[in-house]
């Protein structure tokens, strides 16, 4: 006689499910009931809890503000914005004319392969339609959207119309899923410090504090956290977002890459002599 199959773990989610929790703080407690017992893994509750936290999540908790914004000026020429483009390595640019307020498309890197080919180049030609988004959009909504519409990318206005910053459909998927990293990111073989060529510094936030003073020449401690992360995070009190900036000591750290869990990159960069650098304070 067979013995009857196993239920799998969707299976056993759902009997201990059937015991109806009455609010969002209870299905919480009864997901990680579920993931002590080994009914789910880590990656599968921390987007299960990705998914519910996106549901109340707004546009402007997690968009690349304003002042962090690429963007490329109609009015430049190719061999001047061509250059940036292949510095900042991004796949979409906002267009603007003379000032980000001021969006009139969408550019795909992509399309830049028409200069090189020798082909009668106008970027006008090449832009996209951009999409306006308000800042209070969910992101749950913003997903179907992006989805529907099949755009990437969307930049974000306030209440006056102005342009706030922009999200694209990977901020929004970092929030269920977690970091995700494309070519340009940092992969594991690499060094977790990286010099630019302007002379700053772009640091994993695991990189541990012994390795970043021999590097810059620092001497933080390392007692009470173990990684640049760390470091970081104690400052603000608590997981900073992307664009935030503290100074500590000679340095001023920027935040690249962050998700509602932990803090991925920074930006370090030493304050200029005579600059204000008031410490742990945010610009």
């Amino acid at each position: 006689m067979e013995e009857p199959a196993k239920p799998g773990w969707l299976e056993r989610l759902g009997a201990l499910l059937l015991r109806e929790p009455e609010d969002r703080e209870q299905l919480i407690e009864l997901l990680h009931s579920a993931y002590e017992r080994n009914l789910l893994d880590a990656d599968a509750l921390g987007m299960i809890e990705g998914v519910m936290q996106v549901s109340e999540m707004q546009v402007r908790e997690i968009m690349i503000p304003r002042s962090q914004m690429d963007v490329i000026d109609i009015n430049d020429p190719p061999e001047k914005f061509i250059p940036y483009v292949i510095e900042t390595a991004h796949s979409r640019f906002p267009v603007v004319d003379e000032n980000k307020d001021d969006v009139i498309g969408i550019l795909l890197a992509k399309d830049l392969l028409r200069y090189y080919a020798g082909e009668e180049f106008n970027i006008r030609d090449m832009l996209r339609p951009s999409v306006f988004i308000p800042e209070s959009k969910r992101l749950n909504v913003l997903l179907k959207e992006f989805r529907g519409n099949r755009n990437h990318i969307a930049i974000v206005v306030d209440e006056y119309g102005g342009v706030a910053g922009l999200v694209t459909i990977e901020d929004v998927l970092e929030q269920i899923v977690g970091e995700i990293e494309d070519e340009y990111d940092f992969d594991e073989a690499e060094d977790n410090i990286i010099r630019d060529r302007s002379g700053r510094y772009r640091v994993k936030a695991l990189t541990e504090i012994a390795d970043f003073n021999e590097m810059l020449g620092t001497q933080f401690s390392d007692e009470d956290y173990d990684t640049v992360g760390g470091l970081v995070i104690s400052k603000f009190g608590r997981v900073p977002k992307r664009g935030e900036q503290v100074a500590i000591d000679d340095l001023k750290f920027q935040v690249l890459r962050a998700d509602s869990r932990r803090l991925h990159t920074v930006l370090v960069e030493k304050v200029r002599a005579g600059e204000t650098e008031p410490q742990a304070d945010l610009f």
